[in-house]
C-alpha cells in the first residue's frame, strides 16, 4: 500500500473517532482513572499556612502484563511504593517538603542502585537492600497563576502526556522525577514545562549526563464546562544524552531524540443515568534525532485516536488506534512505537495496533482510591528488520494487561505556627 493511501487511511479514522465525540453534548475531565490513581493536586491551600504536617502517600499495586508476538516481553509487577515526608507552608504562596521515597517488588531482597525509568538492569556492584530507597525534596512558590516547582516535580501522569508520548505504567515503576518545573493555569490554556535531570556526571565519569525536557500544552476553545468542550494538545518530549565534562570518557556520544504531539479533543457531557460522558481525541505525532546515532533511526511520523465512554462515574471504556512509521517513543509503551524490546535492535516497518481498555476506579474519601484496569492490544502483520538486516515475518498478536491498584495518602497536622 502507497504511503498517501496509508495517510488517507489513518486520517478517516481520525475524524471517525472525533465524529463519536461530537455526537453528544457536554464535557468534564475525561482520565477518571488517572486522576484518582496516578495524579497529585499542586494548588496551594492557603488555610495551611503556618502548618507543619507530615504525609504518607502510597500506591499498591499488582500488575500483569501478557505480551504476545515480537514487540515486547511479558512480566508482572507485584509491588508498591511509599512515601513517607514533612511538609511545611511557611506562607500562603510557598510550600516545602522533604522525604524520602521507597520502591519495593514482593520477594526483591535488593536492587540496582541508580535511577530508575523502568525495571532497571541487574548490576553486581552497587545495589540496596529491602528497597530501593532515595530522598525526596521539593519546594514550590506560586506567583498568582504560575507554580515554580524545585527539586522533585509533579511527574508521572500529572503531565497529561498521551498514552504514545509516555506509559502510565512509570507511574509505578520510575523513580520521581527531579529538576525543575513551570506550572501556568489559564481560563483557556494551560501549560506544564519541565526539566527532569535523570544522570548526573562528576568528571572522568564513565557514562552519560541524561536529562528530559518537556512541554504540555492545551488550548481551550471553551469552557471545560460546556456543553461540548473542544481543546487542542501540544506536546513534546526531548531527550539529551551527553555532558559537557570530560566528553570523550562517556562510553555513548553525544545524541539528541525528540517526540512530538497536536491533535484535537472533544469531551462531550450526556449526563444520562448509565452513560455519562463521550469523549474522544486524535494525535499527529512525530520522531525526530537531531544528532548522534544511539538510535538506528533519524525520523518518524505516527498517528494516533481514541474514543470512549464514562459509565455511572466510576467505569469507563476506550478504544483506539495506533499507526507508526519509523516512529520511536521514549517514553511510551512498545506497542506505540516501531523497535521491538523483545529482539534488541529490531525495528517494525511499520506498526499498526488496534487497542480496547476498560477501567474501574472509585475514591473512598479524600485519602483513598481503588481501581482496576484491563487493556486488549492487537497488533497487525508485518515485517521485522533485525540489526544484521535480515528479515523475517511477524505473524498478528493480541496482548493483554490487567492491574489492581490501591492508592493511600494520609495527612496529619503536627504544629500550626504563627497567628492563623
Amino acid at each position: 500500500m502507497k504511503p498517501e493511501r496509508r495517510i488517507t487511511q489513518t486520517l478517516r479514522l481520525l475524524l471517525c473517532c472525533l465524529a463519536l465525540g461530537a455526537a453528544c453534548p457536554a464535557a468534564l475531565r475525561a482520565q477518571l482513572f488517572e486522576d484518582r490513581l496516578y495524579r497529585t493536586d499542586y494548588r496551594l491551600d492557603t488555610a495551611r499556612t503556618g502548618e507543619l504536617r507530615i504525609s504518607v502517600e502510597n500506591l499498591s499495586f499488582f500488575q500483569n502484563n501478557e505480551f504476545a508476538g515480537d514487540v515486547a516481553p511479558g512480566y508482572t509487577l507485584p509491588g508498591l511504593w511509599l512515601r513517607p515526608k514533612l511538609t511545611f507552608q511557611p506562607l500562603d504562596n510557598i510550600r516545602l517538603e522533604a522525604g524520602l521515597h521507597a520502591l519495593v517488588y514482593h520477594g526483591a531482597r535488593e536492587y540496582p542502585n541508580y535511577s530508575y525509568q523502568n525495571i532497571p538492569s541487574w548490576q553486581s556492584s552497587g545495589y540496596q537492600r529491602g528497597a530501593h530507597l532515595m530522598p525526596y525534596f521539593r519546594a514550590q512558590m506560586q506567583l498568582r497563576r504560575v507554580q515554580l516547582v524545585l527539586g522533585h516535580i509533579y511527574g508521572g501522569s500529572n503531565h497529561r502526556l498521551a498514552e504514545p508520548l509516555y506509559c502510565p505504567e512509570l507511574n509505578l515503576s520510575a523513580d520521581p522525577e527531579a529538576g525543575f518545573q513551570v506550572l501556568w493555569d489559564a481560563p483557556r490554556f494551560h501549560l506544564d514545562a519541565w526539566i527532569n535531570w535523570e544522570s548526573f556526571i562528576f568528571r572522568q565519569d564513565v557514562h552519560n549526563e541524561v536529562f528530559t525536557v518537556g512541554l504540555s500544552t492545551r488550548l481551550m476553545y471553551n469552557a471545560p464546562e460546556a456543553a461540548l468542550h473542544v481543546y487542542t494538545p501540544l506536546q513534546a518530549t526531548i531527550q539529551h544524552r551527553g555532558g559537557e565534562i570530560d566528553e570523550g570518557q562517556q562510553s555513548t556520544p553525544v545524541s539528541t531524540l525528540t517526540n512530538g504531539a497536536v491533535g484535537l479533543g472533544l469531551e462531550a457531557n450526556v449526563n444520562r443515568r448509565v452513560l455519562r460522558r463521550v469523549f474522544a481525541e486524535a494525535l499527529v505525532l512525530g520522531y525526530y534525532q537531531q544528532n548522534g546515532n544511539l538510535s538506528p533511526l533519524d525520523k518518524g511520523y505516527a498517528a494516533y485516536a481514541q474514543a470512549g465512554v464514562r459509565l455511572l462515574n466510576n467505569w469507563q471504556l476506550r478504544g483506539g488506534y495506533f499507526y507508526g512509521k519509523d516512529f520511536i517513543s521514549l517514553l511510551g509503551l512498545p506497542y506505540f512505537g516501531t523497535v521491538s524490546t523483545d529482539h534488541e535492535g529490531g525495528l517494525f516497518g511499520c506498526m499498526r495496533t488496534g487497542f480496547l481498555t476498560a477501567d474501574y476506579s472509585r475514591s473512598f474519601g479524600r485519602a483513598f482510591a481503588l481501581g482496576a484496569q484491563a487493556s486488549l492490544y492487537y497488533t497487525a502483520p508485518g515485517t521485522l528488520t533485525a540489526t544484521d538486516g535480515t528479515r523475517s515475518h511477524v505473524e498478528p498478536a493480541a496482548s493483554y494487561v490487567f492491574g489492581v491498584y490501591f492508592r493511600a495518602n494520609l495527612d496529619f497536622l503536627i504544629k500550626k505556627f504563627g497567628g492563623k
